[in-house]
């Protein structure tokens, strides 16, 4: 599991255990004191910004991306003023200071906002910067750890290899001794199938070098080895979950084990549960609605929608207070869980994902009317406007949708394309 990721499950844990019955409420990021500095006008969120900042911004702007949202130009903006000259970005920093050496940098956070900017065809030059960076920070064995010189886990690297696929950079290009690509650092945390829990996919082995099953590495490491970024879009194709024994494995059939893996931990009860705190593993089991809905994203993506469906419907019943209370990052993850499964968003169990996390930012320079939800294939994104702001032809798009009629483009839930 993430640093990220790990430190809000063991802070939601804390709110659900203390409850009579597991609720849905989540426990974010701390709240600024008092004394604090007033947080950036264009930052997403009003919740401590020290870990996150860059990651829930641009979690926002993938979520609004393919909602047909446009972001306030003030929020790109900040996102940009957040890359130091390297190409790198922290998880967050005072943007009135130049990057120092104990600026620490983060690649999920560099890989985040490269995917948002590339989504956003936003910034090339940025985006540029931010690829040339995690490539210069590639560790020997072909994967990426959370900061520059980390031993490499499967989440970093498969944010990272999202990122650098979206950008447009031939992954199997990316080699260092021996021939080691990101494939091969994604599929050295794969775990064989046959065994327990085969399929599946460790953050990163452990003292003894012994790969263990984690849910959240499983749904990143999906995405990553079939090179999509994390708005994955839903593959037409309906695949049984079939893993596959042996050595040798393409990305892809390396990938689809983990949809075989995340097929059978949500079958039962529709959700993944989060890990017990320290000192309460006999606690009840609490369930973890970030984790379940990036496993959506995994098994869309991969073919296997069908699969998903009971946990769509356990996030529409359960999921609506985490998502209020956790901020922008966490209506995004809904957002694009709805997005894959072609589900409405801004009628997520009776809630409008989409107008709850605009309204964590700034206005939106745009907005399109109803939901574009259902999912086209994920192509390489055009970011080849050099103007520095909001891609051109994305915006005129949204202006054509309009004229010519808005309902005659999105009404109803199209049909997936992706072959």
């Amino acid at each position: 599991m993430s640093v990220r990721r790990r430190a809000a499950a063991l802070a939601i844990t804390a709110v659900l255990c203390g409850a009579a019955a597991p609720t849905a409420l989540a426990a974010p990021s701390p709240t600024p004191s008092p004394s604090a500095p007033a947080l950036p006008a264009g930052l997403y969120g009003t919740k401590d910004p020290t870990y996150d900042g860059v990651w829930r911004q641009s979690m926002a702007f993938l979520a609004q991306r393919i909602e047909l949202v446009t972001p306030a130009v003030k929020s790109v903006d900040w996102l940009v003023g957040q890359q130091c000259a390297s190409g790198a970005f922290a998880s967050y920093r005072d943007a009135s200071k130049p990057c120092d050496a104990k600026t620490v940098a983060d690649t999920n956070a560099t890989a985040a906002a490269v995917q948002a900017l590339v989504e956003l065809a936003a910034h090339r030059e940025v985006v540029d910067n931010g690829v040339s960076w995690l490539k210069s920070v590639q560790n020997e064995d072909g994967g990426w750890g959370y900061n520059p010189g980390s031993p490499s886990d499967a989440n970093s690297t498969a944010v990272v290899t999202g990122a650098l696929a979206r950008a447009g950079v031939p992954l199997a290009g990316l080699t260092k001794d021996g021939g080691k690509t990101p494939y091969t650092a994604l599929q050295s945390f794969a775990l064989p199938c046959g065994g327990e829990d085969g399929g599946a996919f460790a953050y990163q082995p452990d003292k003894d070098g012994k790969l263990n099953a984690n849910a959240d590495a499983t749904a990143a490491a999906v995405i990553g080895a079939m090179g999509k970024g994390m708005a994955a879009g839903n593959s037409n194709a309906v695949k049984a979950p079939v893993c596959t024994e042996g050595t040798g494995l393409t990305p892809e059939q390396s990938a689809q084990n983990g949809a075989h893996y995340l097929a059978g931990a949500l079958a039962a009860s529709g959700h993944l549960d989060l890990p017990p705190m320290p000192g309460a593993e006999d606690s009840a089991p609490q369930p973890d609605f970030g984790n379940t809905a990036d496993a959506v994203v995994a098994l869309a993506a991969s073919g296997h929608k069908d699969k998903a469906a009971k946990a769509v419907a356990y996030l529409e019943k359960n999921a609506q207070g985490w998502a209020r209370e956790g901020g922008p990052a966490a209506s995004a993850q809904l957002v694009l869980a709805a997005h894959a499964t072609g589900t409405n968003a801004r009628d997520f169990g009776g809630v409008d994902l989409v107008k709850q996390l605009n309204a964590t930012g700034p206005a939106p320079a745009a907005t399109a009317v109803p939901s574009p939800t259902a999912t086209a294939p994920e192509q390489p994104a055009d970011t080849s406007s050099d103007d520095g702001g909001i891609g051109l032809w994305w915006i005129i798009g949204i202006g054509l949708a309009f004229g010519a009629g808005i309902g005659f483009l999105l009404s109803g839930r199209r049909k997936n394309q992706q072959p």
